[in-house]
């Protein structure tokens, strides 16, 4: 990707975060940004075109984030914490233009199709690996990410209504505490074969 893509993808998506999808023109989010629709035509094709690379973009850069939070402690249920104050901190800003896409993808848009696995599959597989970091057999890590990210999008809905980040850290905290405590009690009654 070109540095003078990257840079209006990155306006792009400060700009949506701001004003939402909506039925956005390409004219209208070009004035908006200050440059033309034929550039955000050349650079990226459609507006639907458009809308899928920003929820990629959106999506990587969280993942990314999820990962590195990973890679820097042994304790998956501490970097998963440290993951949900990252949402949290942004969840005024991304996360209405977050649910709107995904309900693009949820009405089977032509344009959206895709995004339905990428926003289901992708985020199932990434904190699969954190339970498997805790010693989750497969089947057991899956289904604790699937509640995982139920739980998350939840919280991340309620913060983005009513803007009360106090109490979803707390139901966050809370529900961490449960995963720890019944990993640690599968964990002690399955011995080696790690979390049941």
């Amino acid at each position: 990707m070109s540095d003078a893509r990257e840079d209006l993808l990155d306006r792009v998506v400060a700009w949506l975060a701001e004003h939402g999808a909506g039925d956005t023109s390409m004219r209208t989010l070009a004035a908006g940004l200050g440059t033309s629709h034929r550039m955000l035509h050349y650079h990226f094709g459609s507006r639907e075109a458009l809308l899928g690379t920003v929820v990629e973009r959106v999506e990587r850069r969280e993942r990314d984030a999820l990962a590195a939070l990973r890679a820097s402690t042994a304790d998956p249920f501490e970097a998963g914490m440290a993951f949900w104050a990252r949402l949290a901190d942004t969840a005024q800003v991304f996360a209405p233009l977050y649910f709107e896409l995904a309900g693009h993808a949820m009405l089977s848009r032509p344009y959206a199709r895709s995004w339905r696995r990428w926003l289901a599959e992708g985020w199932s597989a990434a904190l699969a690996r954190l339970f498997l970091d805790a010693g989750a057999a497969p089947d057991r890590a899956e289904a604790l990410a699937r509640l995982s990210l139920a739980q998350a999008r939840g919280l991340l809905f309620e913060l983005a209504l009513t803007g009360d980040r106090p109490a979803a850290d707390a139901a966050m905290r809370r529900f961490a505490t449960m995963l720890r405590a019944e990993a640690a009690a599968a964990a002690g009654g399955a011995g080696q074969r790690g979390i049941r």
